[in-house]
């Protein structure tokens, strides 16, 4: 019996080491495993601070291609208005430079001419106006804020534009 047990004693003893090595690989891939995730997320993290700063990159890298076409498109029109022009008799050259002083004009002679009419009428119909109230709100019809807000645009863009080439 002693012998039985002796001997079971002794291939259970030489089996500890498999055992405890069993534990021992158990505990050390768990640490592993546990680092490998750590490891992960860390490279996560970065990876999508680098891809943020990758992609920004990437916008300003696409919109300076985007103003680069755009000078060369308006380079391309101007040099081909250029060859247009050469060809092209004297007046109408000299129209080219007044096209938008011309609709200017149009637009600031039709201006004054709607309100002088709207004036003139309420002028000639003395029983439009029976008190200031009714001065007032006639004359916000004459001079609308939009019409105001209009001017003003075209006003500032041809007086504030003289002031920009001189700086």
């Amino acid at each position: 019996m002693l012998s039985l047990f002796s001997t079971l004693g002794g291939l259970l003893i030489s089996g500890l080491p498999k055992l405890l090595d069993y534990f021992q690989n158990k505990a050390d891939q768990a640490h592993e495993l546990a680092l490998a995730r750590m490891q992960t997320e860390r490279e996560l993290q970065l990876a999508a601070a680098g891809f943020a700063a990758q992609a920004r990159i990437e916008e300003i890298r696409t919109d300076q291609i985007a103003m680069e076409t755009e000078a060369q498109m308006t380079e391309a029109a101007l040099k081909h208005d250029e060859k247009v022009l050469e060809r092209a008799s004297t007046w109408v050259a000299n129209y080219v430079g007044t096209v938008r002083p011309t609709i200017t004009y149009i637009f600031v002679f039709e201006l004054c001419a709607i309100n002088a009419w709207i004036a003139y009428y309420i002028y000639t119909r003395p029983s439009l106006v029976q008190n200031m109230d009714d001065l007032i709100r006639l004359s916000d019809i004459i001079f609308s804020s939009d019409e105001m807000a209009m001017l003003g645009g075209i006003i500032g863009f041809w007086f504030g534009s003289r002031g920009w080439n001189k700086k």
